[in-house]
């Protein structure tokens, strides 16, 4: 081969390596961020991307284009390694005509999304972008409908990650929102379907764009994301941990990991968790924490529906999805944001074959006629639809209280739970024995002399008569009342008796979820 046509491939690759030159690269860093190379080398093992489609071109002729240069058309694209497993990845080069999508540039992501569908791989998306390129018209909006397309195609075969690490603004911000885990980085992050300046002339709020569209806000307020980091490195370490939890498709299952934990650990402080008083909390995680492999836990929507607990833990090194009522916020009553929280989260488990483990702690739905307009009756069918909907293994614990419709949506017996088992504290009634023996008991506590001590009196028969395990394990709806303290054990047996499930549902196109 001539020497020169090497030179030539040499030079040529060395120019799509420096994206936009170095200028830009340097104003990059100075606005605190990484370039998109930079972020792909410390997100996959070492040495192990390989970059395709580098020598793609834009083809737009409009505005002055044909005399511009793109290199790479914006975004790179290829396949490497994370802990020596296959993903796919893209990343958008901000140095490059602020990262904008054209025709191209959006055929690189297409075929990276194709490929990881075919051969059965994550794909991560690293968002950093003005958005569609305005000299490409409908040309750009064409490919960003593909885009969304391959997405939805996508959902539920291969995990999909969406890092947001710059602007992600209009159309654009619908990608992540059809992949199942958004990574959001502080200070960097900014998604909208309209910008401070739009919002400030159409209807004259001002409004600073990290308020409007930044990691705490969609992290805390909107429930859009899923993960929020205080640094571009701390956030792929954050992603790297994650495709631990997972598999690499909808046909295979989340990799095990070797156990140092005893199977049979025994925890007294369990024992005690539970207050005296039925109406003081306790904090949930502390029973996570100490059900799980090693105590480790990696929360999903951490600030986000504080009333409800979701994420990933492992139990006998198998990866499982965790739902767990919390009493430190709002008593773990369930609400419109929790339902979407929680429903959200068992569909991504059963998607790629990751068992489920309840937590259930609930006094109720929150009442109120800013949830009853807001339409907690839709959102918390979704619950209700998402465990029925589930095939994975399902083992739901019953702590303290579990009453009326929230006691069916945390997943009971007839929702598909496999094993049911709870603790001597649970209370299991339609509604809790304070309520209930003022209904039943009303006109007894009307006549007696001293009313609250008949109240109290009555509160203890119901609770005796209707609101224990006993009663519900007597009909079979509880499998096991249990010692808090041999929690862990007994989790671990029931998911191991339930790996070989197998569930049989009716034909049909799809379901028809309460969206």
């Amino acid at each position: 081969m001539p020497n020169e046509k090497i030179a030539e491939l040499r030079e040529k690759t060395k120019k799509i390596m420096l994206g936009g030159g170095q200028m830009s690269v340097d104003k990059q860093h100075k606005n605190g961020k990484l370039t998109a190379r930079e972020r792909i080398t410390k997100l996959l093992d070492e040495n192990s991307f390989v970059e395709l489609d580098a020598f793609v071109e834009h083809r737009c002729a409009n505005f002055g284009m044909e005399k511009k240069s793109a290199p790479g058309e914006g975004v790179v694209s290829g396949y490497g390694t994370i802990d020596g497993r296959l993903v796919y990845i893209y990343a958008q080069d901000f140095t490059v005509i602020g990262g904008s999508l054209g025709e191209m540039h959006a055929a690189k992501i297409v075929k990276a999304q194709q490929m990881a569908i075919k051969v059965g791989a994550p794909l991560i998306g690293i968002n950093d972008s003005g958005g569609a390129r305005i000299q490409e018209g409908v040309d750009a909006l064409s490919g960003y409908g593909k885009i969304f397309y391959n997405n939805t195609l996508a959902s539920g075969v291969i995990p999909q990650i969406s890092v947001i690490l710059g602007p992600c603004a209009g159309g654009a911000v619908y990608s992540p929102a059809l992949t199942d885990f958004i990574f959001m980085v502080q200070n960097v992050s900014k998604m909208f379907i309209t910008g401070p300046n739009v919002i400030k002339t159409v209807t004259g709020e001002v409004v600073s764009g990290e308020k409007l569209g930044g990691a705490m806000t969609h992290n805390s307020i909107s429930g859009v994301a899923h993960f929020v980091d205080d640094s571009e490195g701390e956030c792929m370490r954050h992603i790297r941990k994650l495709l631990t939890f997972l598999p690499q498709n909808n046909l295979e299952t989340a990799p095990a990991k070797e156990v140092n934990d005893d199977l049979n650990r025994i925890d007294e402080s369990l024992n005690d968790i539970i207050p005296e008083n039925p109406n003081k909390a306790y904090d949930m995680k502390d029973v996570i924490y100490s059900i799980a492999d090693d105590k480790e836990f990696m929360e999903y929507q951490p600030c986000y529906a504080l009333n409800i607990v979701t994420g990933f833990m492992r139990l006998n090194g198998r990866s499982i999805g965790v739902i767990a009522s919390q009493p430190k916020a709002l008593a773990g009553c369930l609400d419109i944001n929790a339902s979407d929280k929680a429903a959200r989260f068992i569909r991504t488990c059963d998607a790629f074959n990751i068992p489920l483990l309840t937590l259930m702690d609930v006094p109720g739905f929150l009442p109120g006629t800013h949830q009853e307009y807001g339409g907690i009756i839709r959102h918390g069918a979704k619950m209700l639809y998402a465990y029925s909907e589930a095939t994975v293994p399902k083992v739901t614990v019953i702590t303290r209280k579990a009453y009326g419709g929230s006691y069916i949506a945390m997943c009971n017996k007839e929702l598909g739970a496999d094993m049911v088992l709870a603790w001597p504290t649970a209370e299991i009634a339609v509604m809790g024995p304070e309520g209930a023996a003022n209904i039943i008991f009303k006109k007894d506590i009307e006549i007696s002399e001293d009313k609250d001590k008949t109240r109290r009196n009555k509160i203890e028969e119901y609770r005796n008569t209707v609101a224990n395990p006993y009663i519900a394990a007597a009909r079979g709806y509880v499998d096991a009342v249990i010692e808090p303290s041999q929690t862990r054990k007994r989790i671990i047996s029931s998911f191991d008796m339930l790996t070989s499930k197998r569930v049989l549902k009716p034909e049909k196109k799809h379901g028809n979820i309460p969206l």
